[in-house]
């Protein structure tokens, strides 16, 4: 199987100054028996990049908004997925669907609240954290 896993992230958490704060996302795409397996490796990946980039500097933290499981990819047409829809200004909840367009129904409401996520209107819990 083939697994997506979609990732909020804030980074540095530990400055005082807002400017030198950061948060963002990325996605991981691996091949795994089964979901299990992906967040192993998932993991994993995440680790090692905190040991060898400046991806995740100080204090970080990883939320594993939503993994995507395909079987294969379509020879015949494009899969769409992970789409957002920002309203207005950044600090607008954004919509988030990972699979629009008939493949699910699986919109969300991201909305970060003290440069924490909640999802739903409910709070995120960390996938992974490092301090400094």
């Amino acid at each position: 199987m083939i697994y997506i896993g979609k990732f909020l992230l804030t980074t540095n958490q530990q400055e005082k100054n807002e400017d030198k704060r950061r948060h963002g996302e990325f996605n991981l795409v691996v091949a795994a028996a089964n979901k299990d397996g992906a967040i192993v490796k998932f993991k994993k990946r995440i680790s090692d990049a905190r040991g060898t980039t400046d991806l995740f500097q100080g204090d970080t933290y990883v939320y594993l908004l939503h993994i995507l499981e395909m079987e294969s990819i379509p020879a015949d047409r494009a899969r769409m997925f992970d789409y957002q829809s920002v309203a207005g200004d950044p600090v607008m909840p954004v919509i988030s669907c990972q699979a629009p367009a008939g493949e699910t129904d699986g919109c969300r409401i991201l909305d970060w609240q003290q440069n924490r996520p909640g999802v739903d209107g409910q709070a995120a819990v960390p996938f992974m954290n490092f301090s400094r």
